[in-house]
């Protein structure tokens, strides 16, 4: 056989097979993903032990130590709803109280449970249009 038809199909199929990889890594990869709770979707209808994804506002004055543990009210963006949140692990230096949050957590009677450092805060975007005065 002609060398340079071997190598022809040889690129072929190792294209063929980045091709392959590349989708199954990409269904892998979306497939996997789970959408972000916000507190009105969850303070009605969450499962007690089911695990879900929180994101919201912490709410301003409900920030308090007790023990190891942390807890803490996450609001929806735009609304009232909050939800309790009780969490033992690595806090971001970032949190405080306004400050975007996502958390995985479990509901465990009225209060969500965090899963230990599974918080997250969101850093405020530098590109929100500026308020005219």
């Amino acid at each position: 056989m002609d060398p340079s038809r071997k190598r022809k199909i040889r690129l072929v199929v190792a294209l063929g097979a980045a091709l392959l990889l590349a989708g199954a890594l990409a269904y892998t990869s979306f497939s996997a993903s789970s959408e972000a709770k916000t507190p009105s979707q969850l303070a009605g209808g969450a499962q007690p032990g089911r695990s879900y994804e929180l994101t919201g506002k912490v709410a301003a004055g409900s920030v308090h130590h007790d023990g190891g543990a942390l807890f803490f009210r996450v609001r929806d963006r735009s609304g009232n709803t909050s939800v309790p949140v009780r969490y033992v692990g690595a806090v971001p230096d970032p949190f405080r109280e306004g400050r975007e949050v996502i958390v995985d957590v479990r509901k465990q009677g009225s209060v969500f449970v965090g899963e230990r450092d599974s918080l997250v805060t969101k850093c405020p975007s530098k590109f929100k249009a500026a308020h005219s005065s």
